[in-house]
Order: C-alpha cells, then structure tokens, then sequence
C-alpha cells in the first residue's frame, strides 16, 4: 500500500506518517514535506522518483503527472484499468494525505498584493483530493490532521471500509467546495459582486432542539468554533442567540461594561470602573428580569464579581477569562454555562448579514458604525455637559440593538429605562419612564429614529434634559423647537440604527 503525503499544515505529520510505516505502507512526498519526513527518519520516496520529472515553474508544477494521477484513479478490479496501469508501468496510490494553501490566510496578511494572494491558490492539492475522494470505493482521502489518529484507527483496527471512505471524500469534497468559493469571492469586482451567493458552513453540533421543543436544530460554523465553553452543559439554541445578542452589545464598549440579556434583549448594561462596579449597576437596572438571564463581561471575571453572581441563577456567563478563583465559585453551579470568547474588548468586524424571506435571502452590511462624529450635532440653544454627553453616547450604544421602536433612559453609565418593540415611538418612550429605577430627572434618552413633539412633552414632564435621536423627520423643525421651549439639549446623529 502507498500513500502520498504533501501537506501545508504540518501539524502531527510526522506521528501520522510513522504510523503508516509501521503498518507497512510505503510514502511518497513532496517539497518541504518530504524534506521534513527525510529529516525525521521516515522512509519517504521523493514524488520525482515516481515521476520521473522535477518539479517547475516554482512548484506550480509537481504532482500533476499520469503516474500520480493515473495511481489514484484507476479503478481497482477493472480488467481495462488494470491492464493500461500494468502497460504504463504506473503503481497504485492507495491514500493521499493533504492540506491546501492558506488562502484565506494569504488574503487578510497585512500588507498582500494580489500577486501574492494568487500565488497562494492550491492547483496540485485540490486535483489531488478530487481524485482521490471521486475513487473513495479504492482510494482514501485525508485532508485534515485532526482525523489523524481516527485514520490510523481505522486501518489498525481493519475498518477502512467503503462507508469510512465516503464519510472521507463527504469531508474532502467540502473543503474544495468551500476553497474555489473563497477564491472566487475575492475576484469578485463591483459589478458581478451580486451575482450570486453560495455559502459554505461545516456542521458542528446538532442542538437538543430549536427555538421551542418541537422544531429541530443544528449549529453551522465557517471555520473553528470563535469560543470555548469550561463549564455547564450544551448549548441550546435560544442560547446562542441570546450570546450573540450580548456579544454584540459588549463589544460598543472600551471601559469596563456588563450587560444582561433576556430573549435576546437587554435587560440591564452598565460601565463602571471594573467589572464588579458594571455588574452590581446592571443588576439594578432590573433585578427581576435578569433572573435565568445571560451576563457578558468585556474584562476577565475575578472572584469578587463571580461571588455576587453565584447568588443568582444565570443561564450563561460570557467574558473573555475567568480568574481560578471565579471559576471555583462559579463551576459549584452545575447548569450555569461558561464561556470565553477572544476579542470582547474589540469593536465588531465589518460582517454581512442574512435573513431568509419570501422565496430567498436578504443580505446587508453589519450594522457597526454609530454615528459620523463630524454630523453629530446639537441643535437646540442648551449646551451638552461632559457627563450628559458620556451617558448620551453610553444609551445611544445601547439602543442600536434594541428591537425598534426602541428608546433608552441611562443615566450614570447605566440604563434605567428600556422601552423596545413598540409600534409607537411614543409608548416606547412611556414604557421607559413607567419602568424607569429612578427619577428621570436628569438622564438622558437615546432614540433608534426620529419622534414627534408628543416624545418631547413626554420627557419634559419627567425632567430628562438631554436627547440623541437620527433626525431626518419633516417634523424636525417642530420638534426642535419644542425641545428649545423645554430646554433641553436636542443631538442629531443624522444615522438610525433600525432593528427587526
């Protein structure tokens, strides 16, 4: 039996390929790979012995030959086959092992040209693993060193069967699939951008079930997996989304931020100036809702915060690390998942975004920006203070994720009233006041769209002072003025941030 081996990610080659030798296989390889084989002992035949031919053109050229294709392809038992390998002198190749060039990787280096990122498209591996995979009834495909000691497994054990195969090439035709996607994404212009749309998602999980006990569910990821969970058991399918739902606030925030998060919307966010001081301000902006809530921290979890949080029953707590000590409050908690998460303190990508409807897909741009700073202007005769403008910044953040109508009383880098899913501005912004924690005077509201006047008489009863909303209302001119008669200091943002 042979196996040609010629892999981009040399993680666990050598173990793997040692392996194959002591059941017996012989190994051919290429370039670097076989020049890390030589040096690790492993009995490895150069891919020119094979061929007969060096490799050109600067390795663009180096397995695409009839004795390595022609090795991979016949079709053992094939009277026909057999008798064209025999007559070329051509010798089976039993399994390839390979990993494809980093595209993706070439793509985002900083600094890339195109000349760079072209060199970087896989010609020989892509032919390699279609052939190989195409043959699964005789040939086995491996394309990733995480299968490896399954692999091994399963040829010591004697069940490379037929099915092991397919499940392989499955698993290899997927990857090719996904690689030429990637590559024909990027060559995309402006004018064919929106000519079509594949997606290529591997499946990771399949949930207990979705949305309500009835539906089915399962989790697709693009590449690994962006977090880890320590502790708890599976994640559901309501959990994810109230993850991303907090993800998606937590990272509006540089300082110190905890937000709490019930069927997908906030229930409480707060800064402060660590994340004990956020938490116990979040707690209090609704100390009822949050109960079997989810918590998200932008700082690491210490045992001071994880202590106040074990006295309350949480579905998850998300946070970039937990201290041990915080981790030994928190895991006596056997249903309480927890979970880390890289770049919480980071502010969101540049990202697309996908809704099914009526027959098909809607697609848009991640709602990321917040406002052009050079357009953000007050235009009423009341002057902003410094504390005003950090709250009105603080509820703007806030309110983005919001489903619209949505509005938001904070007052102190806290929100102490939410009033969100409303047909009417107007009860938005009376649900904020009727549930606010404390008197309103003196905070400031953050609205996803522009209002009426009736908005403003309803603030000026309650003493709020200061308003950031889009603007862009026919009605604008009323409504400044009479945010003028109520002195009160009036931000345009001229940017809505819409949610549905």
């Amino acid at each position: 039996m042979r196996a040609l081996v010629s892999v981009f990610d040399k993680t666990n080659v050598v173990p793997f390929v040692k392996g194959l030798v002591e059941l017996g296989w012989e190994i051919i390889s290429t370039g670097g790979t076989y020049d890390l084989l030589k040096d690790s002992d492993v009995p490895v035949i150069a891919v020119e012995e094979v061929t007969g031919f060096e490799e050109i053109l600067d390795g663009r050229v180096k397995t695409l030959h009839p004795y390595i294709h022609g090795g991979i392809l016949y079709r053992r038992g094939d009277e026909n086959h057999e008798a064209t390998i025999e007559e070329k002198g051509i010798r089976p190749i039993d399994m390839v092992i390979n990993t494809l060039y980093p595209f993706e990787e070439a793509m985002n280096k900083p600094g890339a040209t195109q000349a760079s990122i072209i060199e970087m498209i896989d010609i020989g591996g892509p032919a390699m693993i279609r052939a190989t995979a195409k043959n699964f009834k005789d040939t086995l495909i491996v394309t990733d060193p995480k299968d490896y000691d399954e692999v091994l497994e399963a040829l010591q054990k004697d069940q490379n069967t037929v099915a092991f195969r397919q499940k392989m090439a499955q698993k290899a035709f997927a990857l090719t699939s996904a690689y030429d996607q990637m590559i024909a994404n990027y060559l995309l212009d402006e004018e064919t951008s929106q000519s079509n749309l594949t997606l290529n998602y591997q499946h990771e999980e399949t949930l207990r079930y979705g949305e309500n006990p009835h539906q089915a569910a399962d989790y697709y990821v693009t590449d690994d997996v962006p977090f880890t969970q320590l502790h708890g058991k599976a994640l559901s399918y309501n959990n994810f989304n109230d993850m991303t739902a907090c993800i998606d606030i937590v990272k509006e925030f540089e300082q110190p931020v905890c937000v709490a998060i019930k069927h997908m919307n906030p229930c409480g966010v707060a800064i402060g100036k660590d994340p004990l001081d956020a938490y116990l301000k979040a707690y209090e902006a609704d100390s009822v809702s949050i109960f079997g809530g989810i918590i998200g921290f932008n700082r690491p979890v210490e045992e001071d915060v994880a202590q106040e949080m074990s006295q309350l029953f949480l579905e998850i707590i998300i946070a970039p690390s937990f201290t041990p000590e915080a981790l030994e409050v928190l895991q006596k908690k056997k249903n309480l998942r927890l979970v880390t998460m890289d770049g919480l303190d980071e502010p969101a990508k540049a990202a697309k975004e996908i809704r099914q409807t009526i027959g098909g897909l809607l697609v848009q741009d991640k709602d990321v920006e917040l406002f052009n700073e050079d357009e953000l202007e007050n235009v009423t005769d009341r002057p902003v203070s410094d504390e005003e403008m950090t709250d009105l910044i603080f509820a703007w953040k806030v309110a983005k994720h919001l489903n619209s109508n949505a509005v938001v009383l904070a007052k102190d880098g806290q929100t102490i009233g939410l009033g969100h899913g409303e047909v009417r501005r107007s009860w938005a912004v009376e649900k904020a006041v009727d549930r606010a924690i404390k008197d309103p005077a003196g905070a400031v509201l953050a609205s996803d769209g522009f209002f009426f006047g009736d908005t403003i008489d309803i603030l000026k009863e309650h003493g709020v002072k200061a308003v950031i909303q889009p603007g862009g209302s026919i009605q604008d001119p009323k409504v400044i003025e009479a945010a003028k008669e109520a002195d009160m200091s009036l931000l345009m943002t001229h940017m809505r941030h819409f949610k549905h």
